[in-house]
Order: C-alpha cells, then sequence, then structure tokens
C-alpha cells in the first residue's frame, strides 16, 4: 500500500503567449518517496515545478499539500509551506559568502542583529553533510559551477523543507560528488522528505527512484514504479521513437598532432600538464570537480594566463594570452555554462552566432547583413537548430537548441582545435544524441577535440584516450576501452600513470 501522498496536483495547465507549455497533467508525491520527473527539453518538466513553487500561476488544476487544497502565491509562500527547489540555473547571490548563501532567508539572528558565528556553524554543518569541498567563508561568485550547484543543494537542504525539488542537480557534478549528493538524497527520504527528481541522466533514474513520471510535449504519458524501468523504456516515453545509441562514436583516421601542451602550469591551479590531440582525433580530460580541468581548458583558450609552459598549434608554438590569442591560433572553446560564458540571452540566433567571427562577415568596421546572415543560416541548419529562425531571440530555444547556438558560434571561426567544457550539460537525451553526431562529423572533418565531462558514460563512449586530473597534476593517459574504475581509480589519486 502506498503512503498517503504529500503533494497532490491535478489537472494543471498552463499556456504562455503563443505556447501550451502545460496540458492537464496530474502528479502525486508521497513523503519518503524519490519521484523522478523525466522528458525532453521543452516538455515542460521546469513549468510544473515554477508552478509548484508559486513563479507561475495554473491557468488551470489544484493543489494539495499534505491533504490540504492551496494556493502558493509566490516563492516565499512556498518556502513557508516547507518547499525547497534547488533549480538548474543556480539562484545565488555572487556578492555573498557561501555560508550567507546557504542560511538566506533564515538566517540565525538575536535581537535583530544575525549571529555570525551560528551562521556559518550551521553551513559548515551542512557541507560536511553534503561532503562538500566547499569554505563557508569563500565568495559564492570566486566559486567554479560545479561548487555553486553544491551551494545551491545545501541552501536548499538548510530550510529542513518537507517537499524538495531536485531540477539537474549533478549536471556539473563528478561521480563521486553525484553519490554524495545521492547519500544526502537517501537520508532525506529516510526523513520522510518528499523528493522531486529531475534529471537526464537516466542511470541516476534508475538508480534512486521509487517512481517516475514521463512528460512529452507539455502531457503527462505515464507515471508508473520506477523498479524494473530501463533507460530504454523512458527514452522511448520521451521521445516517441527509439533512440538506439546517446552516445554515437565515429570511427575516422587519427592525423597528426595538432595541439601540443608541455610543462603548462598556472600559479597553484595546475602544473606540469602535457598532453596532445591528433586531428580527427577525441581525447577525454577527466577529474573529480576541482582537479583542474576547467582551469586547464581556460588557460589553453587564453581565458586566464599561464604563466609557464608551451602551447603548440599545427607545429607552430604559440603565445595566448586572452581568447583573441585563443581565435587567432585557430582554437574555439565551448564553456560549461553557456548562458553565463557561450551566449548573449537576449540576442537573436543570427547575432550570437556571429559574435565569435565578426571580421569574417565585416567590411571596413560595418557588419554586412547579407554575409552575417548567410553564415547563420547555414550554421543554423547545419546543427540542427529547431526551428532554425535565425531572427528569434536565443532565450525562447530549449536547452539543446541553445548548446547547438554556441557550437554553431565558434564553428563558424572554422577552429583547428575545439575544446568542449560539458558540452550535454542539462540537455535531452534526444539533444544529446544530436551534439555527438556532431561531435563526430567535427572529428571526421580534422578537427582536434579535446573534451571534459563530468559524465563517466559520455567520456568512455566517445574518447579516443583519455587525460585524467587529479589535484591540478596530470595521473594517468587511458587508452579507449578504459572502464570507469579505472577513470576513478586515476582521479582520487588511488593509481597514477
Amino acid at each position: 500500500m502506498n503512503p498517503a501522498p504529500s503533494l497532490r496536483m491535478r489537472g494543471i495547465s498552463k499556456t504562455f503567449p503563443g505556447i501550451r507549455a502545460l496540458t492537464d497533467v496530474s502528479l502525486d508525491v508521497a513523503g519518503g518517496e524519490v519521484h523522478a520527473i523525466v522528458g525532453e527539453n521543452g516538455a515542460g518538466k521546469s513549468t510544473l515545478m515554477k508552478i509548484l513553487a508559486g513563479v507561475y500561476q495554473p491557468d488551470e488544476g489544484s493543489i494539495e499539500l499534505a491533504g490540504e487544497a492551496v494556493r502558493i502565491a509566490d516563492p516565499i509562500d512556498a518556502r513557508r509551506r516547507g518547499i525547497g527547489m534547488v533549480y538548474q540555473e543556480l539562484n545565488l547571490v555572487p556578492d555573498l559568502s557561501v555560508a550567507e548563501n546557504i542560511t538566506l532567508g533564515g538566517p540565525p539572528s538575536r535581537f535583530g542583529f544575525v549571529r555570525r558565528k551560528a551562521l556559518r556553524e550551521r553551513a559548515q554543518e551542512v557541507l560536511d553533510e553534503l561532503g562538500a569541498r566547499v569554505h563557508p567563508d569563500d565568495l559564492v561568485g570566486s566559486l567554479p559551477v560545479s561548487q555553486q550547484q553544491l551551494v545551491e543543494i545545501a541552501k536548499a537542504y538548510a530550510a529542513s523543507p518537507s517537499i524538495i525539488v531536485l531540477d539537474e542537480p549533478t549536471s556539473s557534478l563528478s561521480e563521486n560528488e553525484a553519490q554524495a549528493l545521492f547519500r544526502v538524497v537517501e537520508r532525506m527520504k529516510a526523513a520522510g522528505i518528499a523528493i522531486i527528481y529531475i534529471s537526464h541522466r537516466l542511470r541516476e533514474v534508475i538508480e534512486l527512484a521509487d517512481r517516475v513520471t514521463v512528460l512529452r510535449d507539455g502531457r503527462l504519458v505515464e507515471s508508473r514504479d520506477a523498479e524494473g524501468i530501463t533507460a530504454a523504456d523512458m527514452i522511448r516515453l520521451m521521445v516517441g521513437r527509439d533512440i538506439t545509441d546517446v552516445f554515437p562514436k565515429r570511427e575516422v583516421p587519427i592525423g597528426e598532432v595538432v595541439l601540443k601542451v608541455e610543462s603548462l602550469g598556472r600559479g597553484d591551479v595546475f602544473d606540469g600538464i602535457d598532453l596532445e590531440v591528433r586531428a580527427g582525433e577525441i581525447v577525454g580530460l577527466a577529474g573529480i570537480v576541482g582537479a583542474g580541468r576547467t582551469e586547464v581548458a581556460r588557460a589553453v583558450f587564453g581565458l586566464d594566463r599561464a604563466d609557464r609552459g608551451h602551447i603548440t598549434v599545427s607545429g607552430t608554438r604559440v603565445t595566448i594570452r586572452s581568447p583573441r590569442d585563443g581565435v587567432e591560433a585557430g582554437i574555439a572553446y565551448v564553456p560549461e555554462d553557456r548562458k553565463r560564458d557561450g551566449l548573449v540571452p537576449q540576442l537573436t540566433v543570427k547575432d550570437n552566432v556571429a559574435l565569435a567571427s565578426l571580421g569574417a562577415v565585416s567590411n571596413a568596421g560595418w557588419v554586412r547583413g547579407s554575409a552575417e546572415r548567410r553564415v547563420a543560416t547555414d550554421r543554423a541548419t547545419e546543427l540542427g537548430v529547431s526551428p532554425p529562425l535565425i531572427d528569434r531571440r536565443v532565450d525562447t530555444y530549449s536547452g539543446g537548441n541553445q548548446q547547438k547556438v554556441v557550437f554553431a558560434k565558434w564553428l563558424a571561426t572554422e577552429p583547428r582545435v575545439l575544446i568542449l567544457d560539458e558540452p550535454t550539460r542539462g540537455v535531452d537525451v534526444g539533444a544529446k544524441a544530436d551534439i555527438h553526431t556532431i561531435i563526430g562529423e567535427l572529428a571526421a572533418r580534422g578537427a582536434a577535440i579535446l573534451m571534459i565531462s563530468s559524465e563517466l558514460p559520455e567520456v568512455l563512449a566517445v574518447s579516443d584516450r583519455i587525460y585524467v586530473l587529479h589535484e591540478g597534476r596530470l595521473s594517468a593517459e587511458l587508452p579507449r576501452g578504459a572502464s570507469e574504475q579505472d577513470v576513478m581509480r586515476a582521479a582520487t589519486g588511488e593509481e597514477a600513470a
């Protein structure tokens, strides 16, 4: 017999101008249950959760909490009713400390004054429970995306909610940190908290969920017990078709060395980095969050300046002190946070695609509109941006389509080296397959690709070789066919090359 639901949503519908986001969706979640919601980008998952959080009001339908019909007026009302939210898009104050963010909305105080010591102790307690190696006094804005995600989770957990929504909570986490989060989820479950878990990582759903609800095109497809469900079952329900290979690997000839990095270092962040990437080769860069993967990529591209070592592109040693130097050397970089670093969301597809190659579509300092439109149209069509409307604002597209626009922007520069930092972060399973098909095609054209991913199955499936980082140093170089255990032993320092 199933326990009574802590949350009951009935007949929820929501329409935005020109878009029917939800149609007659119902959801029951019991206390002490992990209820996964899966679906492609645009399926309605986030809209449904924002209605629960009071961000949106439904056009139709009802909500019950612990058997009582409620109208959730706004996010403050939701929090007061015991609903905790961890959004895919981070909701932190970058100029406040980790401790201040974790206790935001309810800091310990006396006589109207914040008790700083108690605030810090509470934050440290929550961070310790999460296994997060983050200092309570660090400014959130100084942290990488992965650690900010942990702070976001800690903030929701610190409020002791009766219902908690985790929207893509592991999208920036390594396997170790994801496992730490799973342990926290199990503790919350044991405490009777109703947990709604949204993830494109179907293996996590299979591991964690008690029940699964599938949405497609804003409609409920199926709710069922998770026992016995497979990734193939969920994919078929999500997309209405079978996807036999989410991470397709295209075999292509491997050519000469295009990118060579020798003894690269920056302060005490990383040191002694030696790696090579050949034409047509996809090289994975793995390691736990904080190992220095993104920092190495940023230095190779010029976003951060390395203070020692050498970089050679196609046999020519280059000096890279800025992204302009990186682009001129033939390097492109797709960052892990597309909305912050990869796109200008308020601009159109056309404007975004042209950003990195304005010189090629300009004459005497003036952008040639016809050339700009031609490049944007060609790239959007080539990469399968759907619909390929180059005058449409990027922020009206799904996450998968936004990521394709980032790819289009850099492909317009015709790079020899393409650095991909979490290329499928926060995109659905259909878009993942599309993006990896694109990556395979680029490798077939001779691009040298260096790819960072926290999703080990992705790294193992598409990489020809894998470099593993541990605490800012290379700990192993692994061949194709290596196992997850091989990578994790090197990533945790248990086994060095």
